[in-house]
Parts: structure tokens; C-alpha cells; sequence
């Protein structure tokens, strides 16, 4: 497998991130959520994705926080670095899903659309003295339930169209949207046009579609 960067930054970024929403939580005051939605759409979770050291080896978790506020044109808050001794629930959720992105080398926020931040602060109490390996089994598991759902099936049934109506709207077969969902034929390797069709009644991108090439791999390993 491979991981998102070296294993020597690693570590750093374990604390980065916990530092990081620790101080965004206790010091600043805000709700995880709100700052884990700042964190990724300020473009900080990219260069903590590809292990930029700049960020998870040249700053501390404050700094980061800093910046990711001021990314998002927020003003600088007037406060000092406050790292704890005693870590929180928010340094234990940053800390472990720093390890869980590097080892399954995805994105923080594929991770949060499946298992939402917030929701782990529900495995705090029985993980956090815990081999971080257990976080990653729990989180693969969810993780794989998710993904274990086609991608036609998943945006056909958020559209609120049964798979009747997707075919007749569609203009495709419904044993081959069948099929797609079921697994028996790679909607990645059907005719562009088929895809159209789909995409138009489904009111998507014809990429969203597809599915992704790791998830395949995982498929054949199981």
C-alpha cells in the first residue's frame, strides 16, 4: 500500500492536528465541525494530505490553526499558543485520524462525508488508550460499508429515483442498471453514452459515476 507521505512525518502530523483542533475547540472556542469544515475548505487538509512540511513540520498546531483562520479571512485571534500536557478529546480525534489519512492515503474530506467528525468523539472513551491499529480497523469497517454501495446506486437513490424510473428516464435498460448496482458489469468501462444518459437523469458529472480505481483494488482483496 501506499502511504500519503514518508513515515518520518507522521508523528509530527499527529500532533499538528491534535494540537491544531485542541486549540480551535478549548482556546477558541469553536465547534469541532465548524473548524474541521474551515480545516478542509481552506485548502490546509491538502498540504497536510501530501505532507507539505512547511505545515507538520515548521509550525506548531496553533500556527496552523492561525492559519487556516486567516485562509479563511478570519482576523487573527489575540490569544497565546495553548498546548496542554493533558490531551483532550479533540487533540485524541485529531492525533488519530492524522494516522488514519496517512495510512489509507485519502482525502479528510472523503473521511468526513462517510463518518462524520463529530461522531468520534463517541469512540474517545474505549479508543483513546488504545492501539491506534483499532482505530484504523473500526474506521475501515465503516469506511467499507460506505463504499461497498456502487456509486450509481448511491446518487440514483439520493436523486430519489427507483431503478425503474432511472431507466425509463434514462433510456437504458434496466437489467444493465442492474447489473452496474449489483456489480456484475464495471460502469467504468461502458460506452460514454450510457453514461450521458445517466448522468443527465441524474443531474451529476458522468466522473461521479465511476468508481474509484482504490476501491476496486479493495473489492479483489476481499
Amino acid at each position: 500500500m501506499s502511504y500519503a507521505y514518508s513515515e518520518l512525518y507522521m508523528p509530527l502530523a499527529q500532533r499538528v492536528l491534535g494540537d491544531m483542533f485542541d486549540f480551535a475547540v478549548n482556546t477558541l472556542g469553536y465547534k469541532l465541525k465548524a473548524f474541521y469544515d474551515m480545516f478542509v475548505v481552506s485548502g490546509m487538509a491538502h498540504q497536510i494530505e501530501r505532507g507539505n512540511p512547511t505545515y507538520i513540520a515548521g509550525k506548531n498546531g496553533c500556527e496552523v490553526a492561525r492559519t487556516v483562520l486567516e485562509w479563511c479571512g478570519i482576523p487573527n485571534p489575540e490569544t497565546e499558543d495553548v498546548m496542554y500536557l493533558d490531551k483532550s478529546e479533540e487533540y485524541w480525534i485529531g492525533w488519530s485520524l492524522a494516522y488514519y489519512q496517512w495510512k489509507r492515503n485519502c482525502r479528510f474530506r472523503d473521511i468526513d462525508k462517510i463518518v462524520p467528525v463529530e461522531e468520534l468523539y463517541a469512540l474517545y472513551g474505549t479508543l483513546h488508550e488504545a492501539d491506534v491499529s483499532l482505530f484504523v480497523d473500526i474506521m475501515d469497517e465503516r469506511m467499507g460499508r460506505y463504499h461497498d454501495v456502487k456509486q450509481l446506486k448511491r446518487i440514483r437513490a439520493y436523486a430519489g429515483l427507483s431503478q425503474a424510473n432511472l431507466a425509463e428516464s434514462a433510456g437504458v435498460p434496466l437489467r444493465q442498471i442492474q447489473m452496474f448496482e449489483q456489480g456484475q458489469r464495471d460502469i467504468n468501462k461502458t460506452q460514454a453514452q450510457t453514461l450521458q444518459k445517466l448522468a443527465h437523469s441524474l443531474g451529476c458529472s458522468m466522473e461521479d459515476l465511476m468508481e474509484r480505481e482504490e476501491d476496486k483494488r479493495n473489492e479483489l482483496q476481499s
